[in-house]
């Protein structure tokens, strides 16, 4: 019973479609179960020797009926088989296992019965068989079929050799091998390295994945260069796939790293100098070694800060970029300070002049060294940057931050009154920028960041801009003398005078204390304001920071971060990563007041401040102490009392000169000297008179209605219109520099027909972000190599798209496209 089980499932479907069904059984093996099928509607004839009688029945007296006709025993060959007109309209039947599983497939294909016979394990496993089914096509030949199986076995549907090799590189990686060991405990591993061989030209005697792997990253190295038919384009584009496609991304990396070591590459490019390697990405020993090699030539100043800009923005597209950013990062801006540094002068004819100049150009400085040491500290891990941070360091505070201050400081000597001509006084802050809007009947938000130095306020000022409808200007006042916390404070707050405590310690805006959010409120109340702390304001719902801006004129917010982390000495060398905090929770205040329906935002700070990584040598120190009738406040960078004993250490000011009420006079140590104190820290410092200290930024920013970024314009410059070989090489111009309103673009770049992809994929995917003025850097070229499917169109027109990604999705839109024409002499026609 069990074989018309087997067999009667296989028949009934015969049945469904046709009305004569031959089964040739040449052993007999099934004569006896033949009449016990019980088909519905079937009559069952037996052939012995009466061929003619059965096609006579079947043609002319029963034409309309439904037969099965056993035949056993040998057939009768050519002429000598009555039936065989028959047997061909009809179709033979056999149940041999092969057979059975074959038609159970629907598979006709010349020899799928060889597959299914060699392959009896597969088959024997009915849920194998099941899902095997669902994958099949009716077209599909013996070649389909086994990697289609071989799909199955590795759990998965795509039956590509890109994505059955795919998966077993993503198992080689995890050090596991079970999914490869099922394909040769099938027998299909035969047919994997078959396939491996013809599409993408590895031949081994011995193969595994093991050394697929090596081979592959050997023909990388190599520039996938060979003498062979086809060349090993097929393996050169699934490589790109592998190494982009983030689902084997991570495991690429690892056995890149295994790669790497096995084919000791380190050795192989000691004697290579960072611009051989600049657009080789293969392994990560690449990038350590441009590293090291730029850090080196930075050091020695054998480079230009030009190339070395060149060189980090190519680095960016390494698939390592992720790990060393931070280090190119830090080697840029480094470049770019000692380059500046070489050539900087600082001759300074009037005060004005220094104050201009800062803000203008040096200031620039202090930026760089900001960027230099904030991203040299971020990377984890041995830092390959300490000679260049030695440098870095001695020429900053020697050459820049000294000499400045040495050059500051005689303008700051001959000054007879602490005012300017090009930058207005900070105690003048509140009647310029914000009493005018009031009259105006309009609202202000003014935040004050506490030591929100100005080269910290010009990065705000580009980020706020990136922001879609945000304008901001960058302007500075004249920040008030001494350069501290509650004097620079006071002076942001409507006032007519401003003077110090009888004890020094407070500072009084027409005599109300200023020390704190709440008294300084106290003073806004008079103007129809309030004040606020940052993290205050921060909590508060979107509809309460509405009611808040409503119910007053102008609302004062404090934000204290830079100066909260620097002013510590247990913290105070983390003073440049708290300015990154500070411009990223800046922008959310910013944004954050603008959704409170305000229009006007001031972004300013009380002060700026001094700050060296390194720590400070003896002779930065004063071997003085101040001296007076009366030392009321002594801080490392300022000194408040009576009767102050003129020193030549000291800069002596009385309060009329500062333009403060009162009687107390104020020393400030020279240049960058700082005073032996106890408490404190001795990198970070404020207090004093030099340009980092008292040029102090004030930010205007409108939101506008309409919005006003875009992103950058990209044109395709072909230089033909027809695809001869089996690469096309397509020269792409970011048509202008990026800017804080017009905005880095990135794009992929693939060959289309219709909506087949015939090039690489995934499509390489390219930035546009040069920010260069010259048109000469702002060109790139994307090289799309043709896929397998691009052979069935040879002669036909081809697409190149140029596409972004739709915001806030994963769908893909045409930004720019060329018209090609396909015509290679030869295609290749390998298929898996």
């Amino acid at each position: 019973m069990s074989d018309v089980a087997n067999i009667k499932p296989h028949l009934e479907r015969r049945f469904v479609d046709r009305r004569v069904v031959f089964w040739h059984d040449p052993q007999g093996q099934y004569a006896s179960v033949v009449d016990s099928l019980g088909l519905p509607g079937v009559t069952t004839l037996r052939v012995a020797n009466d061929e003619y009688a059965v096609k006579y029945r079947l043609l002319h007296e029963q034409p309309a009926d439904k037969f099965l006709i056993y035949r056993s025993g040998p057939l009768p060959a050519g002429v000598g088989n009555w039936l065989l007109d028959l047997e061909l309209a009809y179709g033979v039947f056999t149940a041999d296992r092969s057979s059975l599983v074959s038609e159970e497939l629907g598979l006709t294909a010349e020899g799928i019965d060889a597959v299914v016979a060699r392959h009896e394990k597969f088959f024997n496993a009915g849920k194998r068989v099941e899902t095997l089914k669902g994958l099949l096509t009716a077209e599909d030949d013996v070649a389909r079929l086994r990697a289609k199986m071989s799909a199955v076995v590795l759990g998965q549907k795509e039956h590509s050799l890109l994505e059955i090799m795919r998966t077993l590189l993503v198992e080689k990686s995890k050090g596991q091998h079970s999914k490869y060991n099922a394909l040769g405990d099938l027998e299909l591993a035969d047919f994997l390295w078959l396939g491996a061989a013809s599409i993408y030209g590895y031949e081994s005697t011995a193969p595994s994945v093991d050394d697929f792997v090596l081979w592959m990253f050997r023909a990388a190295l190599g520039g996938f260069k060979s003498d062979r038919p086809g060349g090993l384009q097929n393996i050169q584009l699934d490589f790109a796939s592998f190494r982009n496609d983030r689902r084997s991304q991570a495991a690429m990396s690892i056995l890149a790293k295994q790669a790497s070591a096995d084919l000791d590459y380190t050795a192989s490019i000691e004697n290579a100098t960072f611009r051989d390697l600049v657009a080789d990405d293969l392994f990560e020993e690449t990038d350590r070694k441009i590293i090291a090699d730029l850090a080196r030539a930075v050091t020695e100043q054998t480079v230009t800060a030009r190339e070395v800009a060149d060189v980090v923005r190519a680095r960016q597209s390494s698939v390592w970029i992720d790990g060393y950013r931070q280090l190119y990062a830090a080697i840029d801006a480094a470049a770019d300070l000692l380059s500046r540094l070489s050539t900087i002068d600082f001759t300074i004819s009037a005060f004005d002049e220094g104050l201009e100049r800062y803000r203008n150009d040096w200031f620039r400085i202090d930026q760089l060294y900001r960027q230099f040491t904030y991203a040299r500290r971020s990377f984890e891990g041995p830092n390959p940057l300490d000679a260049l941070r030695d440098l870095v360091e001695k020429t900053y505070t020697n050459k820049f931050v000294y000499e400045l201050g040495n050059a500051w400081q005689k303008q700051v000597d001959a000054a007879t009154s602490w005012q300017s001509v090009v930058l207005r006084s900070q105690r003048l802050f509140y009647g310029d920028y914000v009493e005018q809007l009031l009259r105006e009947d309009k609202k202000a938000v003014v935040i004050v960041s506490d030591a929100l130095r100005y080269e910290v306020a010009d990065e705000l000022r580009s980020r706020i801009r990136q922001e879609d409808r945000f304008n901001a200007d960058l302007e500075a006042v004249l920040g008030v003398l001494p350069s501290y916390t509650q004097l620079g404070m006071a002076a942001l707050l409507p006032h007519r005078t401003l003077k110090h405590s009888v004890d020094g310690k407070t500072v009084l805006a027409d005599g109300l204390p200023t020390n704190g959010v709440g008294p300084r409120s106290k003073v806004l109340e008079a103007v129809g304001g309030s004040a606020i702390q940052a993290e205050t304001f921060r909590a508060l719902t979107a509809d309460e920071r509405r009611d808040m801006f409503k119910n007053n004129r102008v609302l004062y917010i404090f934000h204290d971060v830079i100066d909260a982390i620097g002013d510590k000495p247990g913290t105070e060398r983390r003073v440049f990563e708290a300015a990154e905090l500070a411009l990223a929770e800046l922008v959310d205040l910013v944004k954050k007041t603008a959704n409170a329906n305000a229009t006007n935002i001031f972004v300013t700070a009380d002060h700026g401040f001094l700050f060296q990584d390194e720590a400070l040598p003896e002779q930065f120190f004063l071997s003085e102490k101040a001296h007076g009738d009366k030392i009321l406040v002594a801080n490392k960078r300022y000194v408040l009392g009576h009767g102050l004993k003129v020193d030549d250490a000291f800069a002596t000011f009385t309060a009329e000169q500062l333009n403060l009420d009162g009687d107390i006079e104020v020393q400030i140590p020279k240049s960058i000297h700082r005073l032996k104190l106890a408490g404190g820290g001795t990198r970070f410092v404020h207090g004093g008179a030099t340009l980092q200290e008292i040029v102090v930024p004030v930010l205007v920013i409108n939101k506008k209605r309409k919005s006003d970024t875009r992103l950058v314009n990209v044109k395709v410059l072909p230089d033909t219109d027809k695809i001869t070989t089996g690469q096309l090489v397509v020269k792409l111009f970011q048509a202008e520099p990026v800017s804080d309103k017009v905005q880095a673009r990135v794009l992929r770049a693939g060959l289309y027909v219709g909506e087949t992809l015939i090039s690489n994929d995934p499509p390489p995917v390219l930035t546009f972000d040069s920010s260069s003025p010259e048109q000469r850097d702002r060109y790139q070229s994307v090289q799309l190599l043709l896929n397998q499917d691009a052979n069935d169109y040879n002669n036909r027109a081809v697409e190149l798209r140029l596409e972004e990604l739709i915001p806030n999705t994963n769908q893909w839109r045409v930004y720019e496209k060329a018209m090609f024409t396909l015509k290679r002499s030869f295609t290749s026609d390998f298929d898996f």
